[in-house]
């Protein structure tokens, strides 16, 4: 069962694969804003794999983040999600970016629960 207060951090070593450079959002060797927000994904998907029923995933619906300070190739950087909302299949997140004790960025995330089986036929 998905409870408030559900929370998981996932984590990831900046490389040149995660800079902007490499995947088109910016021109610098640091931490790319599409990065750190599917560092932001990962860690709400991951905060409520175990409690969804058999056969179901979540996708991601809505994600809306700062990004207020860089990360260089080799930082450690965490996200954390939290739930805040459950309503049906919508669960809301409360989801956050650090690198040691700095705050990357914040904002929150929306994710629906689906069938797997149902939802794949529909593309």
């Amino acid at each position: 069962m998905i409870e408030i207060g559900l929370k998981h951090t996932s984590k990831l070593t900046v490389t040149d694969a995660a800079t902007a450079m490499s995947v088109g959002s910016g021109d610098m060797p640091v931490l790319s804003t599409p990065m750190m927000m599917a560092l932001m994904e990962n860690a709400a998907m991951l905060a409520v794999k175990d409690e969804l029923p058999e056969g179901c995933t979540t996708v991601g619906g809505h994600i809306e983040s700062s990004h207020l300070k860089p990360s260089k190739i080799g930082d450690m950087v965490r996200a954390e999600a939290e739930v805040t909302k459950m309503d049906g299949k919508k669960i809301e997140f409360k989801v956050s970016a650090w690198s040691g004790e700095t705050l990357l960025g914040e904002g929150s995330h929306l994710r629906f629960i689906v069938d797997r089986d149902k939802f794949m036929p529909k593309l």
